[in-house]
């Protein structure tokens, strides 16, 4: 999985990085089967736009957009919205063309 990380109007800091980092976590379930995770993190007067662009091996791209007042705040706002979205987009991607395209190996029943 590729991950890009930009700031416009805004320098993405080590501690943003880190935080972001400990995010990416939560898609570890997922990690196979995303090719590029785009953020973008921008400063509009006291608000932040956050925006994240996923791509998936599949061919399917999916943007979600956050604004908070608070960049952490933010950052766990989009991670939700990420989490849920990879979710729904692997349930249907397992609905069609079956189970075994995007099972994960540690979910793979044992023999």
């Amino acid at each position: 999985m590729n991950i890009d990380i930009k700031g416009v109007h805004v320098e993405i800091t080590d501690k943003i990085r880190e935080y972001i980092d400990r995010k990416l976590h939560r898609l570890d379930f997922v990690a196979e089967h995303i090719i590029d995770l785009l953020l973008f993190v921008s400063q509009e007067g006291s608000q932040y736009s956050l925006e994240a662009t996923i791509n998936f091996r599949w061919g399917n791209s999916n943007h979600m957009r956050v604004k908070n007042f608070d960049i952490y705040e933010g950052v766990d706002k989009l991670f939700d919205k990420l989490e849920l979205k990879v979710l729904k987009e692997k349930n249907k991607i397992q609905e069609h063309k079956g189970l075994d395209t995007v099972r994960s190996p540690e979910a793979a029943p044992e023999a």
